[in-house]
């Protein structure tokens, strides 16, 4: 664990809290609780760069500044039995993403398969946790999205495309499922941000300068990030010669298809300001697809050739020194198991942002572990 100094609080006190802070500002109970849930999700899954330490300085402040709209306004403005197209306007994406991934599924039961394409969103948390909704159903569950300018293109040092993850869920006859959840650079912002508040430098190869030098000062790279100075590199590195262009070419794939399809915005567009340099809604896009798998096959025929694979995979030769092999979602599973009766860790920045949320939005209910 990067923190060197964490209270652990149980995931009801959390979620719960963050359900009476979205409240607070505005949001539905019902989106509340959406919202809440997806990211308490990160936190028991070990993501810790997506779950409640993105509460205040993502969610409440957008809202604060009027470029984020509590009240989601979800509209389907073109569909076929198997796809649609929605219009979030600007609310919540996580119950943008709850609900489209739900029309996905329910298209999908009917007909096989179905896809939705947002546009208008806002940053939607984790994107497995809408393929796990798809993986409940008995589905293979796909989503994207694209970001806020940040990962420059092979060969460039300037931020043009998100993060943009691809993000894959299946079932398998395990405890638990496949999930490959990760972005499409070596590192993201969010893991940025985990090292920010734990006041230590990031690991050398995950953001390039302008000079297109590897850089590891935490704090200004945060602030470069937002003004073109730095970008995040590719998946596969800086350069060709580790295949930093196959990182590339997968961030541009996501890009189309969270913008393409919907007539969304894209690349710089997404930066969240106007020309003027004032702040604006971040316009993103996404997609979710979710596939019926006994449109295919048996579902516990698949899930056990799922399994077996990867157990073939963990039980092949290790390398000398390793103690494991791991299978995607494994990690997030064994997370999860070593946290259900311990909550999640909050280091003394997250312990002071609850705590103002907390006197701000005058939620005198909630007396936090390290209060007493």
């Amino acid at each position: 664990m990067i923190y060197d100094d964490v209270v652990w609080v149980d995931f009801d006190t959390l979620e719960n809290f963050m359900v009476d802070v979205f409240k607070a500002l505005g949001v539905p109970e019902d989106d509340a609780k959406i919202c809440a849930n997806v990211l308490i999700t990160s936190d028991k899954r070990g993501i810790d760069s997506h779950g409640i330490g993105r509460l205040k300085p993502i969610y409440v402040e957008r809202i604060r500044a009027g470029i984020q709209n509590p009240v989601t306004h979800f509209e389907v403005v073109r569909e076929t039995p198997t796809t649609a197209v929605v219009d979030g306007h600007h609310g919540m994406g996580h119950v943008i993403g709850y609900r489209a991934m739900k029309l996905a599924i329910n298209k999908a039961k009917e007909y096989g398969m179905g896809m939705v394409a947002v546009r208008n969103s806002t940053h939607y948390g984790i994107a497995g946790y809408y393929v796990l909704m798809a993986v409940e159903e008995g589905m293979i569950g796909i989503t994207g999205t694209n970001a806020r300018p940040s990962i420059a293109p092979t060969f460039g040092v300037e931020p043009m495309l998100g993060t943009n993850p691809l993000t894959f869920g299946m079932p398998t006859d395990e405890e638990f499922p496949f999930v490959l959840d990760c972005a499409t650079s070596v590192s993201q912002r969010g893991k940025i941000e985990v090292y920010a508040r734990a006041g230590k430098e990031i690991p050398g190869g995950w953001v390039i300068g302008a000079d297109g030098n590897t850089r590891t000062d935490t704090l200004q790279i945060l602030e470069d990030l937002k003004t073109g100075k730095a970008a995040l590199v590719p998946l596969g590195g800086i350069g060709e010669e580790t295949a930093g262009y196959k990182g590339y070419g997968y961030a541009t794939v996501v890009e189309i298809l969270s913008a393409a399809l919907q007539g969304g915005a894209f690349l710089k567009m997404l930066s969240g300001f106007d020309e003027n340099g004032s702040r604006v809604p971040y316009k993103l896009g996404h997609f979710f697809i979710a596939i019926n798998i006994e449109a295919f096959t048996d579902l516990e025929n698949f899930k056990r050739i799922a399994g077996d694979i990867l157990r073939a995979l963990r039980g092949s030769k290790k390398a000398p020194g390793a103690e494991r092999i791991y299978t995607a979602g494994e990690k997030e599973y064994l997370a999860w198991l070593e946290r259900k009766n311990k909550g999640a860790p909050l280091n003394d920045v997250l312990r002071r942002q609850l705590t103002q949320l907390r006197d701000e939005l005058n939620l005198s209910q909630y007396v936090f572990p390290w209060e007493k």
